[in-house]
């Protein structure tokens, strides 16, 4: 099934344990190696990161031009070099990527056309740190035509599309990022766009809470004139929830995750088709027949599972929500604990958030040949570190697959060294993410032009009108056409004739079966 195999054996620390606390970070990375330090990272398995909000890698895949970006002088078109690619000369396979994505991203495109006359972001100096795709392309410059300027580095060292990169640069935005940094690498990256001289951020858009935590940790002054941060994902807005407890949040901030335009649309309808595209590039498997185990059941985890029903995999869920555990249930999943399916499953899918949710215990326990994938943001979810150890020898047998052996030759398939698969992995889905990114980009509209006081040092949700429009925006993709209330029945609702159309409390839970969906109302708090 996999061929081109180059065998590494690993020497590492197998008691290296990730922390989530900003507080115990005690790595060093403004140590640079030296150039043959980094090249050896090309060629070997290094120690792991001993910060769990690190998205870098101990591995990076060899390549033709094994000379590291940052050691290249690249200038783009018009003489520009304030940036670091792999390559700028791709920039014309770049741009085409990008102008094909613009086609799916109908609302940022309509945003656009309304800002030409307006800039809503006009003065706004945006610092960014998500993955580097072809839709973030399309937010950029949508960013840049809103008034703003921006400079971006990755949030993963996988996901980076060098081509899009290459063609954001010599369009004159200032981007770190390649495909295959190293560790020290990644945090050089952020550390670029955000110290440079004569240029002061003012807004935070993030993903996974790096470039947060980088400014907070190294540059904590910066925070005065930040107006506010934009979050997307669980494991950044983790850290948000955990600072403002703390009372450490200097500025206000979004919650964009838990917007229902993201969660209820990227999380689940993005998981849920991109999870097939991931493992079938990866492993060319059949998933027909085959026992999975997926670990969580929330919208990331509803998504994986209803593909791979589809698909015809048995597939186990396991889950530590009663709520989120009886909808597994409900929707004809067996709900296990992760012990009891260990030895007899195919395939493992982390979908959590959590921190060793596979363990060294359960890698010991898996049967030969399983493959073992992480959906979430936060590569720690599987506890690869524990694998890197002199007595298991690590084989390289296609880019971003490892297969790791046991001295019996008992050998798991493991994908993207525990990193988010589907971006690390393969590709995902241009409609879904244009949802997301053009709600990003307005909760940067909305922080950086809120009066003073309107917004504390806290975290915050999108109003849900918000919601609202960005969902509006999408709908004549569809040809869809939205049924008006009339004065009588908005009175009789209660309700604005415009919106917003759900009270705060309302939750929107997906429950894919069969094909469809239910909408359900909580009055949970």
């Amino acid at each position: 099934m996999l061929s081109s195999k180059k065998k590494y054996i690993v020497n590492g620390n197998s008691g290296i344990k990730a922390q989530i606390q900003f507080a115990d970070q005690k790595q060093e990375f403004n140590k640079r190696p030296t150039k043959i330090g980094r090249r050896s990272l090309s060629r070997s398995i290094s120690q792991s990161s001993t910060d769990s909000y690190s998205s870098a890698a101990s591995y990076t895949d060899s390549s033709d031009d094994e000379t590291s970006p940052r050691d290249k002088q690249q200038k783009n078109s018009k003489g520009n070099s304030d940036f670091c690619v792999k390559n700028i000369k791709q920039a014309e396979f770049g741009r085409r990527e990008i102008e094909i994505a613009e086609q799916e991203m109908p609302a940022l495109m309509a945003l656009r056309k309304r800002a030409q006359g307006e800039k809503p972001l006009a003065g706004a100096k945006i610092v960014g740190c998500t993955h580097i795709t072809a839709q973030t392309a399309v937010l950029m410059e949508t960013l840049g035509a809103l008034g703003a300027q921006c400079r971006w580095a990755a949030c993963n060292i996988y996901s980076t599309l060098n081509e899009v990169a290459a063609a954001l640069a010599e369009s004159g935005f200032p981007v770190f990022a390649w495909k295959g940094e190293s560790e020290d690498d990644f945090w050089w990256c952020i550390d670029r766009c955000v110290n440079v001289e004569g240029w002061q951020p003012n807004m935070i858009l993030d993903d996974g809470g790096d470039l947060t935590h980088w400014i907070y940790k190294k540059y904590p002054n910066m925070f005065k004139k930040i107006k506010g941060i934009v979050e997307e994902s669980v494991t950044g807005v983790h850290r948000l929830y955990q600072l403002s407890k703390a009372g450490k949040l200097c500025v206000p901030a979004m919650n964009v995750n838990d917007s229902v335009t993201k969660q209820k649309f990227d999380n689940l309808y993005c998981c849920r088709e991109s999870i097939l595209d991931g493992l079938k590039r990866t492993t060319d498997m059949m998933f027909g027949g085959k026992q999975v185990v997926v670990c969580g059941y929330g919208e990331v985890g509803k998504g994986c599972c209803a593909a791979l029903k589809a698909m015809g995999s048995i597939v186990y869920v396991t889950e530590i929500d009663p709520i989120c555990a009886l909808q597994a249930c409900m929707d004809g999943f067996r709900l296990v604990k992760l012990n009891e399916v260990i030895r007899q499953v195919d395939i493992v899918i982390t979908c959590t958030g959590n921190k060793n949710v596979v363990t060294r215990e359960h890698l010991d326990r898996m049967k030969n040949s399983c493959i073992v994938c992480n959906m979430g943001h936060s590569n720690t979810e599987i506890d690869v570190a524990s694998l890197r150890t002199p007595e298991l020898t690590w084989e390289r047998v296609r880019s971003q697959v490892d297969h790791v052996i046991w001295p019996d030759g008992k050998r798991i398939v493991l994908l993207a060294e525990g990193r988010l698969l589907n971006l690390s992995c393969s590709t995902v889905p241009t409609f879904v993410l244009s949802i997301t990114a053009t709600t990003q980009a307005l909760a940067l509209i909305e922080l950086y032009n809120a009066p003073e006081g309107r917004y504390k040092q806290d975290v915050y949700l999108l109003p849900k009108k918000m919601d609202e429009y960005v969902a509006s925006l999408h709908l004549p993709t569809f040809d869809a056409h939205l049924t008006e209330l009339t004065d009588e029945q908005a009175k009789y609702l209660g309700l604005n004739k415009n919106g917003p159309f759900k009270p705060n409390y309302y939750r929107y839970l997906e429950l894919p079966r069969n094909g469809e969906a239910w909408v359900i109302m909580s009055f949970l708090h």
